[in-house]
């Protein structure tokens, strides 16, 4: 359904959305690996979906424009934090220089139901603007960050890392791989071409395993290359012709067991174990001897951890 006509033109979100992150804020986006520029890309298109068809009536029918709060993002459960530069940064674009943001945690820290994120003063409109699109993407790099903390909780003192997947929601990778480093996971490529990874319609339009690594060693020698095997005569077939990292897709705990025999007697090849893990199934996994255990569901269906906002100190403008 297209929106109408007269909020086609973009002005209230435009104007609502053009403030910047702080300095501060901006520091701490980078320090974290975060593009600036990107981040306010996502947090000015997210704050313009709630605006496009006009300003929030409610709250502005509801609050005096002079009015001003002190408000805190509280946790209402336990999990662990990712994502507050982000967090601060909706709250600075909405309100252009008129929002103060005091973090009371940081990113990777576990809290508790009840903890307090970071707190913000400003204009008590912004904020409650803001509030939804703030929520929206804190409580989501949180669930992110806890579910990748479960992972690697399970997998403790195996040697094993977890890694992340592509399978993340489109526009916010770089935000969702941020999160699953905050629960103490390992990223995994970012995009198409920053890591070649031969997968079995590769290894179909190819020929085989070794054609397809050759293949790519040819025309992106520079780049590193992952190979994935089905079966373990595949990984003897990719170790053979000088795979250094393999991906065991759908092996079985015996057929795990074998690739890494395999990869150890050839020396120096990596393997990462991915398809049909539980977290149940984890520790299992992670002990057969792999490098690393690929996970999807660290971004395709972590649960939004539940945060909250909440006013207080509510006061007239000076």
């Amino acid at each position: 359904m297209s929106a109408p006509t007269a909020a086609r033109s973009g002005l209230p979100g435009a104007v609502a959305t053009s403030g910047r992150p702080s300095p501060a804020t901006t520091a701490a986006l980078e320090a974290a690996a975060l593009d600036p520029e990107r981040v306010l890309a996502v947090v000015r298109m997210a704050l313009e979906e709630d605006l496009a068809l006009g300003p929030d009536v409610t709250t502005e029918s509801v609050v005096p424009a002079d009015a001003r709060a002190v408000a805190d993002v509280v946790s209402r459960a336990a999990g662990v934090v990712a994502g507050l530069p982000v967090a601060a940064a909706v709250l600075e674009v909405a309100g252009r220089g008129a929002v103060t943001v005091t973090a009371a945690a940081r990113d990777g820290d576990r809290v508790a139901p009840g903890d307090v994120l970071l707190t913000a003063e400003g204009p008590v409109r912004v904020l409650l603007t803001a509030e939804r699109t703030m929520l929206n993407l804190l409580g989501r790099l949180c669930g992110v960050a806890t579910t990748t903390r479960t992972w690697v909780d399970a997998v403790a003192g195996t040697g094993a890392t977890i890694r992340d997947t592509r399978k993340t929601t489109p526009g916010l990778r770089a935000l969702e791989k941020y999160a699953v480093r905050c629960g103490g996971g390992v990223n995994h490529r970012f995009g198409l071409g920053d890591e070649a990874l031969v997968k079995d319609n590769h290894v179909a339009a190819a020929g085989g395993v070794a054609a397809a690594l050759a293949a790519v060693r040819e025309r992106a020698p520079h780049v590193p290359v992952e190979v994935e095997c089905d079966t373990v005569a595949q990984v003897r077939e990719a170790v053979a012709a000088g795979a250094t990292l393999v991906l065991l897709d759908n092996m079985d705990l015996v057929a795990t067991r074998e690739a890494v025999a395999v990869a150890r007697a050839a020396g120096g090849v990596r393997l990462e174990a991915s398809g049909g893990l539980t977290l149940d199934r984890a520790r299992a996994v992670a002990e057969t001897g792999v490098d690393h255990v690929a996970v999807g569901a660290l971004t395709h269906s972590a649960p939004v951890l539940d945060v909250g906002f909440d006013l207080r100190e509510t006061r007239p403008g000076e």
